[in-house]
This record gives structure tokens, sequence and C-alpha cells, in this order.
């Protein structure tokens, strides 16, 4: 993983070179706790990803005895400066205090100060030791960034390069075994070796953690090493008990089993380690920040998002036009069973809550007048009616109220604001996409489920299973693949998850999850002024209706179909592979005539 040599200084830089072919994965099998992790607003590639290649990036200086003797890193990166600094003062995004980024980051800027690995402090100047290349396309994957390390001296201790390929994932140049590994800054030894597959082995005589100076290790050393993980990996597949890499193998899995996908996907978890107490415990937890998300985007007292756009806040105003509250204090008391947010056991259903954050202690008059609406002094254009001298008649001004279309538009843009504003979020299966699957299954709690805590399970672990299929057969990154790899593919998930709940069959879950695809194919990335607000927010509301849209077609349909998932993914791949790189979250497309600032998330 490293390269610990002077000479390294005066190659050609590996990180902006091609590679003619895309890296691909032999299997779909991957933990629903890599897929669906609790991380940071407001980007899953450029905040999640590089806090955590930081955040590695220490951890493998301390592994090496190396963190105390740096005194200069330079950074060479595409975007996100912010998280990447907090990534490296030790911060991680599933535990970080949002409250706290903008305040450190703009410290570390003007003391010219970092604290490395949280104990060791060096001087860190942005201008002089942070270098862009914006005018690099990468080939590898678009979002990537190197760190390099220098003693007093000024010679080179180590350098390391990091790609942060969607979903918090992120990939080394040199070792692409270690993706699932890296991702979440586990001890790399303590993974089990089946969830570290992958068709790109190391180079030969390469270690598959480390390339260190001879000085270090010996060449007959690492290529012994390397061996042993391989081994370790071809072993570690036996013990999956359910392996699968497609759409077809997963559902001849459940014939053959007589198995629903969410029981498929449970028992390969069982075989990383994880107890069904464990299990449980940790999908409840993540639907308790999901759910708390919702929670803090609809009882927002800010009336703007952060960022130069100024975009104001909606969720608030939406949900109290609702008029019917399910959370203590916001609109009206709580009636009806649900499930506790934030409580010990993550998973208990509970009555209203007290001993809530402060946060979410917010209390929002309905009969009060909105504070969203613009000030009398603000000029609004005169409203164009139509003529009323003419054979067709204007249209009378009029509202209508579709519950499910708006409080599912309501949860996912409470959850998209929320990540806007940097809060707490789940990657689900990208940040930017974050607010569709959260919204479908609140609204199958709230309004179908007599069973919470079984409906949450099974939307969950059958979401994953097809997000497992997207990101073996395809991409979950904007930046590969525009928003039909985010938006399309939560859409996706959120459609298989709401099928499962209604008892589907697995082919029929896999045919809402086509159905879900299908209809975002070839959706493109083009963010305004680089922020994941416009039009991120308003598609993640779209994204959700859609998902229970092609969920209910799926369940109508009654097994009859045209195209698979399997096909759908690869159709998705190859739209993708063919679209233009300025609609692949670049803010480079001519629609928009806004300048991309240096993103600062």
């Amino acid at each position: 993983m490293f390269a610990i040599a002077r000479r390294a200084l005066f190659r050609p830089s590996r990180l902006f070179r091609s590679l003619s072919t895309p890296p691909e994965h032999e299997h779909a099998v991957i933990s629903t706790f890599d897929l669906f992790s609790i991380g940071v607003g407001p980007s899953s590639s450029h905040t999640v990803g590089p806090m955590r290649a930081g955040k590695i990036f220490c951890a493998d200086l301390k592994e090496l005895d190396l963190l105390d003797k740096v005194r200069t890193v330079k950074i060479t990166l595409h975007h996100t400066p912010q998280a990447i600094l907090l990534g490296l003062e030790g911060s991680d995004p599933e535990t970080i205090d949002t409250g706290t980024i903008p305040s450190r980051y703009e410290n570390i800027v003007k003391e010219k100060s970092l604290l490395l690995a949280g104990h060791h402090r060096i001087d860190y100047d942005m201008d002089r030791d942070m270098l862009w290349r914006w005018d690099q396309v990468l080939n590898t994957h678009p979002n990537g960034m190197r760190f390099s390390v220098f003693s007093d001296a000024g010679d080179l201790l180590a350098t390391n390069e990091y790609f942060s390929v969607g979903g918090g994932f992120v990939v080394n140049d040199k070792t692409k075994v270690d993706e699932n590994l890296f991702y979440m800054g586990v001890d790399k030894k303590a993974v089990h070796a089946a969830r570290l597959h992958q068709v790109h082995a190391p180079p030969e005589g390469e270690h598959p953690h480390a390339a260190v100076s001879e000085t270090n290790s010996s060449t007959a050393s690492m290529e012994s090493s390397a061996t042993d993980l391989q081994e370790d990996i071809e072993s570690g597949l036996d013990t999956i008990p359910y392996p699968f890499s497609s759409g077809n193998s997963l559902l001849e899995l459940t014939k053959k089993h007589n198995m629903t996908i969410a029981q498929i996907v449970w028992d390969n978890e069982k075989s990383f380690g994880y107890s069904d107490e464990d299990i449980h415990a940790k999908v409840m937890r993540i639907w308790s920040v999901m759910d708390e998300c919702i929670r803090t985007g609809v009882s927002s007292p800010d009336i703007t998002l952060p960022g130069r756009l100024r975009l104001r806040r909606r969720a608030p105003m939406l949900y109290r036009r609702l008029m019917r509250g399910f959370y203590p204090g916001i609109a009206s008391p709580l009636t009806g069973p649900r499930i506790a947010a934030g409580s010990a056991s993550a998973g208990m259903i509970d009555a209203p809550m007290d001993g809530l954050p402060n946060h979410a202690q917010v209390t929002i008059d309905p009969d009060a007048p909105t504070r969203l609406r613009p000030s009398p002094a603000v000029s609004r254009a005169a409203r164009v009616v139509g003529s009323f001298d003419h054979a067709v008649l204007p249209m009378p001004p009029r509202k209508t109220v579709i519950p499910a279309m708006d409080f599912l538009s309501c949860y996912a843009i409470a959850v998209n604001e929320v990540n806007a504003g940097g809060g707490r979020i789940v990657t689900s299966p990208t940040n930017g996409a974050a607010g569709v699957i959260p919204a479908v299954l609140k609204y199958i709690l709230e309004f179908v489920s007599d069973d919470p805590e079984k409906s949450v399970v099974t939307f969950l672990l059958t979401a994953s299973a097809i997000g497992m299929l997207f990101k073996r057969g395809s991409t979950i990154s904007a930046a590969e693949g525009g928003c039909q790899a985010e938006v399309g593919v939560a859409c996706s998930m959120a459609s298989a998850g709401f099928a499962a709940c209604m008892g589907a069959s697995p082919e029929t879950v896999l045919q809402a999850a086509e159905i879900g695809i299908e209809h975002n194919l070839g959706l493109t990335c083009d963010p305004i002024d680089g922020l994941v607000q416009v039009p991120c927010i308003e598609r993640n509301s779209l994204g959700a209706v859609k998902a229970v849209t092609a969920a209910q077609l799926s369940l109508a349909s009654d097994g009859v179909y045209s195209v698979t998932l399997d096909e759908a993914i690869e159709a998705m791949r190859l739209t993708a592979a063919d679209m233009s790189v300025k609609y692949k979250e670049t803010s480079l497309s001519t629609t928009v005539k806004i300048p991309l600032t240096v993103p600062a998330c």
C-alpha cells in the first residue's frame, strides 16, 4: 500500500494515469453494513470516502512507526479538502460531531496546523501543501487523492493513492483487493476474507497490504504474504452459505432453499461472524439514524441551506402543511406504535418518546404563521391568470393533497436537506441519494405495516441485496455513472424493499427493482455550483415516489415482464460508459451558467 522510497518523487503519477479496463468484482456478497454505513453529509464520494481515506492513511503510518517522524504532508486531490483534513486528524464519519466540522476546518486553515491521528501536530499550509488537479480526468475513478508525508530533512517517508468510488467505499490503485476492507477503516487482519475477494490481485511479488522498502521487508516475505492472503480469500468464500453474483443466481438460491431474499442476506451476514442479535441490532441502528434524520429535517429551525445558493429549506413547511405529525412536539401527539429512534436497544417498539436529543426538541405550532414565508417587503410577480374573454377559460386555482406522494416527498426532502447541511445520515447507497430509501421505509411503517421491526429488517436486507448487485455489475458512483448510479440505484433498492414488505415473491421483488432502475437510465448528475442541493434534493423526492410506483407495477404484473434485473444493470453500465463526462458529477455541463467553486464539503 505504501511506497517508501525517495525515487517515488520523480516517477510519473499513477494517480493520473489511464487504466485500460475497469475493475470487476467476482461476487456480490458484501456486508449489508458496508453498503448502509452511517456517515456525514453532503457527499459519500467527497466527504465520507475521503475522510475515511485520511484516517486509514494515518493508521497505516502508525502501523509502520512513521507517524511521529512526519513533519509535512502533501495532498493532491480533485475535491474535498475539509473531509480529508478531518480524516487525517483521526475523525470518522460515523462518529464525528457534525456541529464541529466547520469550526475545526476553519481553525486548521487559520492556524496552519494539523493534528495527525489526533496527537501528532505538524505545520500545514493549505496554499503550500494542497495541490488541486482540476484539469485531470481519471480513468481509474474520477474521485482520486494522494497523500505524501515527509521528514524534517525533506525525505519522502511514505505515499499512497486512494479513490473514493461511491457510497463511502475507498480503493487503492495498487491493492484493488482491499476495497471493502479499507472503506470502513478497520484492522486489515481482522476482516473476513470473503469480503476482500476481488478479480484483480496485487502485482506479482507485491504485498497485498503494503509495498514497503527493502529494508523493512524481503521480497520473499511479501510473496509469501500475498499467497497466504489469496488462500485465505478462497477459503473464506467457502464459508458464505449463499453466494450470488447476479439477480438470476440470487433468484435460484431463493427457489432452491425456499428462502426470501432477506433471509438469504441475513444468513450471509451470520457467516461474517455476526450473531442473530448483532444483525438485528445493527439493522435497527441503521433505521434509527435514518428516522432521526427525517425528524431533524422536518423540525429544523434553519431557513436556508449552507452554500452561496442560499436554497430555502422546505421540509419543515411541507411537514406542517400535512397537518399530521409523527414526532412528539412537532405537529401533534404521537399516535400508534413506532420504532424508538436512538434507543439503547435500537429496535424497541415504543409509545411517545421522552428524553430526545436537544436538536429534536423543536415545537412547531400548526396554527402559527410559517417562518419560511418571504417578508412583506419582498415583492411578488403578478400572477398570470389568463384571459376571461376567450373560448377556453382559465382554470381556477386550487390545491390538491395526495397523501402518499406528499409524505414520501416530505420525508425524502427532509433527509437530503440534513445531508446538504452536513448532518448525520446513512449512505443508502450514497449520500446524494440518501433520502429515497428512508422515505419509502418511513412511509411503510407509518401507513402500511402492522409489524414495524419485521418490516425494517425485511426492507433493508432486501434493498441491500439489490445494492450489492449494482455495485458488482455496474456502479453506485455518480462520478462514474451519473445520477442513475445514485438516485436510480436507490430507487431500485427501495422498490425491491417495498415489494418484499408487501409479501411479494422473490421474482416479483427483482422485477420491482428492474422497473425502478429502468426508468432512471440515463439520469445525469449536474449539480448547480457543485453542491448536493439542486437538483439532488428534489430528485430524491421523485425517486421515492417512483420506487413505490415501480413496486406497485410489479405486484400488479403477476410475473409478466420482458426485461430482467441483470439486463437492466448491464444496460445501466453501458449507459454510464457512453455518458459524457461533463454529466457525471462535475458541474461542467453547459445547461447551468454558474461556475464551480472549490467545494469545502
